[in-house]
């Protein structure tokens, strides 16, 4: 039934990943040690081989998920066939949002239910924090398009409950997760169970009742979440991101699964939450001071888990769920600007790691993830440390002793440093290589298109992701640095779309990246022309950003980052993108009484 190991061997599992992240950092660490302390030990050695461990224990920590996953892979339960006996609200909180195709998904996801005919034990509460005057309307009319479209109209009129539900805040205070406490505050008592979405979400009515099942068959659970699948990719930047969503990270996140037990991770969405648990345990602070460090919390998702993981409840993450998708961003620049969004919500969690009553290990998935967004500064710091150590390196002297004859050769060292860059390539890439080995041994990767398209996406993806990493690196340490400055960022809506990109849109968003890229080899030329070859790799991506940002967000086609969704498109989907179609060619004027509209049953 469940994915999740026992307490112990979510504690075995934690062990055994940390002592080999901090072997790898510490052996790291002194190989580098050795080579910077060749011509004579300096402060700024320590500095270096300090940045060598943080990094490397970064890299390894990240790797280890995946080997985690590999050994605690296992064939998946069978779903369960229990009978229904609670109540579910569906929830899909809307912010700016187009509604008619955002309304569609809804529409997709009770057609599914329909199907399994179990749809009477579920209820829709569309909840918008929309505060464009323009799309507001436009979210009633379409409100009453779905109305109408799935029979609701016929129900009440042969005096059956409703079973969709329309309001919109006139202030959206605490943002989504406020959004979703006004609901649990003045509904919940209604339901049993919650199943949380984003406006992007869909889900198959076969896995949302598999997930009502689990939750009924385990009453100390008070969160599941599933792992989504990102689907509807159009451009390279944005298929790269869904071939690694479908390729990596089921292994990921089966790693994750062993590691966290039943303190797991809570996503924001596509999980569904026992409705007493959440309201009992998750009203969230609103913390001193101003934004960004203050004021609502934005990564509330991770602050639930803990909560309801210190009042008791389980909170677990089931990777064998299928039929949970998403969409992502289309291009760099969208996921810069959601990115920008969880860098300050992850460093509010400075306010709130030390909160009393947490679990130790909500505390560590919390420093995992302010450092998720500190370790590009230890990069940026370790480029710089590696300039100024090369260029005031003192000249060697080959003569130390008075009236020596013969000269002395300072030991070459230069063999750790390769072999320590190797090492972090191979954390980078030992993890994918893996995965792959596995899904031939499995057959899984007949769902990729076979060995030959799976291997060709593979390594197209780390080509292009070791292009963009740099670039994705300048974006984190600014977004860091204008939080750590008092820049709040706010709560963008989501820009939807193929996402293609002009040439100036990408040059106006990435400019000042390529100019730190020049500075960058500048600055390596002029005072540490030996490090030229180590920068390239970095200094090129950042000099030729604007060009990496533009042709990323051009189409792609399969064969390359081929996905089982694009070889077997699921139902949801396909009814998805049927009703999408039909609504087309409707407009909807009539707009639904206020009683209809606004209320959603206390």
């Amino acid at each position: 039934m469940s994915q999740s190991t026992s307490p112990s061997g979510a504690r075995s599992a934690r062990a055994l990943a940390l002592l080999i992240s901090v072997g790898l950092g510490i052996g790291a660490a002194a190989l580098f040690l050795q080579f910077g302390a060749a011509d004579g030990y300096q402060m700024v050695d320590g500095v270096r081989a300090a940045l060598v461990f943080i990094t490397t224990f970064w890299l390894a920590w990240g790797a280890m998920q995946s080997v985690e996953g590999l050994i605690s892979a296992r064939n998946p339960p069978a779903y369960l066939n229990t009978p229904l006996t609670t109540r579910t609200a569906i929830l899909m909180p809307v912010y700016n949002e187009d509604p008619a195709v955002v309304f569609a998904r809804v529409a997709a996801m009770d057609v599914s239910l329909t199907r399994l005919g179990v749809a009477e034990q579920f209820d829709f509460a569309i909840l918008s924090d929309t505060q464009n005057d323009r799309v507001g309307p436009e979210e009633e009319r379409w409100f009453v398009h779905l109305w109408s479209d799935r029979g609701q109209d016929a129900r009440v009129a042969l005096g059956k409950a409703p079973r969709f539900f329309y309001r919109r805040r006139a202030r959206n205070i605490g943002r989504k997760a406020g959004n979703i406490q006004d609901f649990f505050e003045t509904s919940g008592g209604q339901y049993d169970f919650a199943l949380i979405l984003d406006a992007d979400s869909l889900m198959e009515g076969e896995t949302i009742v598999e997930m009502v099942r689990r939750m009924q068959a385990a009453p100390e659970l008070g969160l599941l979440q599933t792992l989504p699948r990102i689907t509807g990719a159009r451009s390279r930047f944005g298929r790269a991101m869904q071939f690694s969503a479908g390729f990596y990270s089921p292994v990921f996140a089966q790693g994750q699964a062993a590691m966290q037990g039943v303190t797991g991770p809570f996503w924001g969405h596509n999980a569904m939450v026992r409705v007493r648990a959440f309201a009992e345990s998750c009203a969230l602070p609103e913390l001193s001071g101003p934004p960004p460090f203050g004021g609502h919390i934005l990564s509330h998702d991770y602050v639930e888990a803990a909560l309801l993981a210190r009042a008791g409840w389980g909170v677990r993450l089931d990777p064998d769920l299928a039929g949970s998708f998403e969409e992502g961003p289309e291009n760099m620049i969208d996921f810069a600007k959601r990115d920008r969004r969880w860098c300050q919500g992850n460093l509010q969690h400075i306010r709130v790691i030390s909160a009393p009553g947490l679990k130790g290990w909500s505390r560590f998935v919390f420093f995992q993830g302010i450092l998720s967004y500190v370790a590009p500064l230890f990069w940026v710091m370790f480029l710089a440390s590696n300039l100024y150590a090369t260029a005031t390196a003192p000249e060697p002297d080959f003569f130390p002793e008075p009236f020596q004859l013969f000269p002395v050769f300072p030991s070459d060292q230069t063999s750790k440093a390769v072999g320590v860059a190797v090492g972090v390539f191979g954390l980078l890439v030992f993890p994918k290589v893996l995965i792959l080995l596995d899904a031939i041994a499995r057959g899984r990767v007949a769902e990729f298109g076979g060995t030959v398209t799976a291997l060709r996406s593979m390594i197209t993806e780390l080509i292009q992701s070791s292009i963009n990493a740099p670039i994705m690196l300048m974006w984190q340490t600014r977004a860091v640095m204008q939080v750590v400055m008092g820049r709040d960022g706010g709560w963008p809506a989501q820009t939807r779309g193929d996402g293609r990109l002009t040439f100036p849109e990408a040059y106006a968003a990435g400019w000042w990246i390529q100019l730190w890229g020049i500075v960058v080899m500048a600055l390596t030329h002029s005072f540490a022309p030996n490090l030229m070859l180590w920068v390239l790799p970095i200094g090129v991506p950042l000099v030729v950003a604007p060009l990496v940002i533009w042709m990323t967000s051009k189409p792609s086609h399969p064969p390359v980052f081929l996905t089982p969704e694009e070889t077997a498109l699921p139902q949801v989907i396909t009814d998805h993108r049927r009703i999408v179609a039909l609504w087309d060619d409707t407009s909807p004027s009539v707009v639904v009484p206020n009683a209809q509209v606004a209320e959603i049953p206390a």
